[in-house]
């Protein structure tokens, strides 16, 4: 039985590889399912036991320098996916209707292919935002939802870019999100800088308003399928799963800018201070990515009847 087992399971495996996209097979972490997923148990193994307890009887390092230059880098590369999604269709043949996955092998349709592959290659990168909060034992913010985005993110990914490189209206949300990181680690790389560059941080606040626009203008985009008479998406399943992504993400932040906003639980004080390590005292409103928007730089402490409740808040 398990021999069956095994085998059926193998089998599968081939049978998947072969239908993997011919335009991108060589590519790095595209040869088949297992060596990223192997990467990605790693990742959780190491943020929720193994990171933990390595830090366990140490000092939280400071890794202030290394996270401007990470973050900064993070900024640079999401603007150039951005750049190549833009020039590879969307500013260029796109209609922002029914885009279709192109097959062919048009020096404009690998260059999709190739800004597909590196969307994806950026959620490994971005697996550097957990590691940062191990090292400087930030464990207040590896939640669940901040691993599972980290580490579910990319696996579907893969699937996507390994079946549909050039994923015509499906590869949308990819640009804007990547768009959005532009500015997240922008805040980022600032916040880490240190206090004198937190007067230049006002806009904070907004960064919740740019996330809820981004899950508005994706779902919007995605939404045009289920009302075109002759959109045949060769993979309508992505059209599913985008949706339904950009709508509960939709509802999760809406109901964080109520409680921050509207109720006032989250609303920063005149006493907010810069910390030494350039961070400020009161959370970062923003989720994107399903991780914290404050990528170890801030920390959130509120007084309630003398006792410190720590608050967090989770990024796309």
């Amino acid at each position: 039985m398990l021999q069956e087992a095994a085998s059926n399971i193998l089998k599968f495996h081939d049978d998947f590889k072969s239908r993997i996209d011919v335009r991108l097979r060589d590519y790095p972490l595209m040869e088949g399912p297992v060596p990223m997923t192997s990467i990605l148990l790693a990742y959780v193994l190491f943020a929720v036991f193994l990171g933990p307890r390595l830090m366990a009887n140490r000092k939280p390092l400071r890794l202030n320098t290394a996270m401007i230059v990470y973050n900064f880098c993070m900024v640079l590369l999401n603007a150039i996916i951005v750049y190549e999604f833009m020039m590879s269709g969307w500013a260029t043949t796109f209609t922002w209707r029914c885009d279709l996955i192109d097959t062919s092998k048009k020096p404009e349709t690998l260059r999709m292919v190739r800004t597909g592959w590196l969307f994806y290659i950026s959620k490994f990168i971005e697996l550097l935002d957990t590691v940062f909060f191990v090292l400087r034992k930030k464990r207040t913010q590896i939640t669940f939802l901040h691993v599972f985005h980290h580490s579910f993110m990319p696996w579907t990914w893969w699937w996507g870019v390994a079946l549909t490189p050039a994923g015509g209206m499906g590869s949308f949300h990819a640009m804007v999100n990547s768009a959005v990181h532009v500015i997240m680690y922008f805040y980022y790389g600032l916040s880490a800088a240190g206090p004198r560059f937190q007067k230049y941080l006002w806009w904070k606040k907004y960064m919740t308003a740019i996330q809820l626009t981004q899950f508005v203008i994706v779902s919007i985009h995605i939404s045009q399928y289920y009302f075109m008479e002759d959109c045949n998406y060769q993979l309508p399943l992505w059209i599913h799963l985008i949706w339904i992504y950009g709508v509960f993400f939709f509802l999760l932040f809406s109901n964080f800018w109520v409680q921050a906003y509207i109720k006032g639980k989250r609303l920063p004080s005149k006493d907010d201070k810069p910390t030494q390590n350039g961070s400020t005292s009161e959370s970062i409103p923003v989720v994107a990515n399903g991780k914290h928007l404050e990528n170890g730089n801030a920390n959130t402490h509120h007084h309630t009847n003398g006792k410190i409740i720590f608050g967090k808040v989770k990024e796309i």
